[in-house]
């Protein structure tokens, strides 16, 4: 079990951050942050399937940093079994829900997408947030360990 924050990312941000035009957006920062080993950034095959998938389709010249990617700052996790899915049917639509399973089954506190709205996670020990969300949150939880460090 890693000690190092765990993160699940959905595939439009594995997406997002392959074929980001700078380094400077969210969803690139977050895989940038796995592939130095702050985050343990963990997708599904299904999400890294997805990702490539649109990939190819919209910016095949992308896919070669895409697998890099995969390679340096993603730790990928099989896709939850049918019968591992019925308890968490009211949770998310039905073709995201074995996306949220596994982050469940990792033990994931957060859950990056930008469709938020597609999951429903109230009564569950985890966090669906956008990246730039999820970054700010770990902004402000640095700066709340240095103000208690300084006091």
């Amino acid at each position: 079990m890693s000690s190092k924050l765990l993160v699940f990312l959905d595939a439009d941000v594995i997406f997002a951050g392959s074929a980001a035009p700078t380094e400077h957006g969210a969803s690139h920062v977050v895989l940038r942050m796995g592939e130095i080993t702050l985050l343990d950034c963990v997708t599904s095959q299904q999400a890294v399937i997805e990702a490539e998938r649109n990939l190819e389709e919209k910016l095949p010249s992308k896919l070669a940093e895409f697998r890099l990617i995969v390679n340096r700052s993603l730790r990928v996790i099989a896709d939850p079994k049918t019968n591992e899915l019925t308890t968490y049917a009211p949770y998310a639509h039905p073709e995201d829900l074995p996306l949220l399973v596994a982050a469940l089954r990792e033990g994931c506190p957060y859950f990056l997408t930008f469709n938020v709205r597609h999951y429903r996670p109230r009564g569950l020990p985890i966090q669906v947030l956008r990246p730039g969300d999820f970054l700010q949150t770990v902004r402000e939880q640095l700066i709340a360990l240095a103000v208690g460090r300084a006091e």
